[in-house]
C-alpha cells in the first residue's frame, strides 16, 4: 500500500472525503430555515414558547457533541471507514421522522439521529483528510473541509426552502433528505478507503513525538485543558458556536417577522454560509503561513459584530451585509481554531484530541441554544439574544488574543 502523504499525492481520495462532509453540511442545513419558521404551523409549537423552540438545537448539540468525543478514540480502534459508514446509517431515520412528525417530539427524535450523522460522519471526513495530507497543510485542509460542509448546510438550506414551499415542511425535507443520504451512503460503502495506516505511518516519521499515555477521563482532560493554548482553544470553540447558533434559531424568525417571505430570509441565511464556506479556502491556508492567534481573535470579534447589526436593522440590504461580515468572521476562526488543536498534539492521539475539541465547540450548540431560549423567554422577544452573543464573542476573542501561544510553524 502506498502511504504517501499531501494532498496531490491521494488527490481521489481527498475529493471522496470533501464530498462526503459536503452531503454531511446539507442534511443539517436542510432544517436551518424550515423547521424554525415553520415550528408553529406545521409542529404544533406554541407561538412565543422560545425554550421549546431551542430544544432541538440543544439536543443537536449535545448528540454531536458526544459522538465527536467517541468517534475519534472509535476510529482509531475500528477504522475511520466503518465509522463514517455507520454515521450514515443512523441517519436514515431522519427524514422518514420528519415526514410522519405532527408533533414538536417526533422533531426531537430526527435530531438525536442527525446529531449522531453529523458527530461521525463530519468527524470522520476530516480526520481521514488529515491523516492523508502534510503538518504543513492541516490549515488548507481544515479550510476546504469547512468549506465543503458549510456551502452544503447554505445550499441545502436554500434548496430546501423552495422544496418546503412547493410541497409542504415536511414532504420537502423527506424527498430533499432521503436523496442526500442514498448518494452519501453509498460513496461511503463503494469509494471511500480507510487511512489509519496514514496516520500511523505519519506518527513514525515523526523524531520525538510521543502520544499522551493517559485514556478515557483522564485523556479527556488532558485534551480540554493539557496546555494554556488547549484551553483558550477548546472556550473559543465553544463560544463560536453561539454566533451559529442564533443565526439557525432566531435569525430567520426574526427577518420573517420583519417582512421577509421564507424564500428570502434562506438566502439571506445563504450569504452567510457561502461566505463561511468559500472564506475558508483562503483564510485556512493563510492560518498556515500568517498563524492562528489573529485569525482567530479578529474573527470572533467580527461574528460579534456582524450580530448585533442584524439585529439593529430592518433593511434586508443591511442584513445581507452584516450576515456576510459575520460569515467573513467565521472564516477566519473556524478552520484556524481546529489547525491550532492539530498544532497540539502528536499525530497517532490527533483523532481523539480533535475529537475533544470538537465536542466542547458542539457542546456550544446546547451551551447557546439553552441560554438564548431562556435570553428570550425572560425578556419576551428574540432581540436581547443578540446582544448576549455579541458580548460573548467579544469576550472569547480576548482570551484567545491573550491566551493561545503562538503557532506560526505547526508540528
Amino acid at each position: 500500500m502506498d502511504l504517501t502523504h499531501g494532498i496531490a499525492a491521494n488527490r481521489g481520495q481527498f475529493v471522496q472525503f470533501l464530498m462526503q462532509v459536503f452531503f454531511v453540511g446539507a442534511l443539517v442545513g436542510m432544517t436551518r430555515t424550515v423547521l424554525p419558521v415553520l415550528s408553529e404551523s406545521d409542529f404544533g409549537l406554541a407561538a412565543g414558547a422560545f425554550t421549546t423552540l431551542a430544544s432541538f438545537v440543544v439536543i443537536f448539540g449535545v448528540i454531536k457533541a458526544t459522538l465527536n468525543l467517541l468517534a475519534g478514540r472509535l476510529s482509531d480502534r475500528y477504522g475511520r471507514k466503518r465509522i463514517l459508514v455507520a454515521g450514515w446509517l443512523f441517519a436514515i431515520p431522519v427524514p422518514l421522522l420528519l415526514l410522519i412528525a405532527d408533533s414538536w417530539g417526533w422533531v426531537l427524535l430526527a435530531t438525536v439521529f442527525l446529531g449522531i450523522n453529523q458527530g461521525l460522519a463530519w468527524s470522520m471526513a476530516l480526520n481521514s483528510k488529515l491523516d492523508l495530507t502534510h503538518a504543513h497543510q492541516r490549515g488548507l485542509v481544515n479550510g476546504a473541509n469547512e468549506f465543503s460542509g458549510y456551502v452544503g448546510v447554505a445550499v441545502a438550506g436554500y434548496l430546501a426552502a423552495i422544496v418546503a414551499e412547493q410541497l409542504g415542511a415536511r414532504e420537502g425535507l423527506f424527498w430533499f433528505g432521503s436523496g442526500v443520504i442514498v448518494v452519501a451512503l453509498a460513496f461511503a460503502v463503494w469509494a471511500a478507503r480507510d487511512t489509519v495506516p496514514w496516520a500511523h505511518a505519519q506518527q513514525q516519521s515523526k523524531p520525538g513525538g510521543q502520544p499522551s499515555p493517559l485514556s478515557g477521563f483522564g485523556f479527556f482532560l488532558h485534551a480540554t485543558w493539557g496546555n494554556r493554548s488547549l484551553l483558550a482553544i477548546n472556550q473559543a470553540g465553544l463560544v463560536e458556536k453561539f454566533t451559529d447558533t442564533i443565526i439557525w434559531l432566531f435569525v430567520p424568525i426574526l427577518l420573517v417577522a420583519r417582512g421577509a417571505d421564507l424564500v428570502t430570509a434562506g438566502f439571506l441565511v445563504g450569504i452567510y454560509g457561502v461566505i463561511w464556506g468559500a472564506g475558508q479556502l483562503i483564510t485556512g491556508p493563510a492560518s498556515d503561513r500568517l498563524g492562528r492567534r489573529g485569525l482567530i481573535a479578529w474573527g470572533m470579534w467580527l461574528c460579534g459584530a456582524g450580530i448585533v447589526a442584524i439585529v439593529l436593522s430592518h433593511s434586508p440590504w443591511v442584513w445581507g451585509l452584516a450576515l456576510a461580515v459575520t460569515g467573513v468572521g467565521m472564516a477566519m476562526l473556524y478552520p484556524t481554531l481546529g489547525a491550532a488543536v492539530a498544532d497540539h498534539c502528536e499525530p497517532v492521539e490527533r483523532a481523539g484530541v480533535l475529537g475533544v475539541y470538537r465536542f466542547w465547540r458542539d457542546f456550544g450548540y446546547a451551551v447557546g441554544a439553552l441560554t438564548l431560549g431562556l435570553v428570550a423567554t425572560l425578556t419576551g422577544g428574540i432581540e436581547a439574544g443578540f446582544w448576549f452573543v455579541g458580548a460573548a464573542m467579544l469576550l472569547s476573542g480576548l482570551w484567545i488574543a491573550l491566551g493561545l501561544e503562538s503557532t506560526d510553524k505547526p508540528k
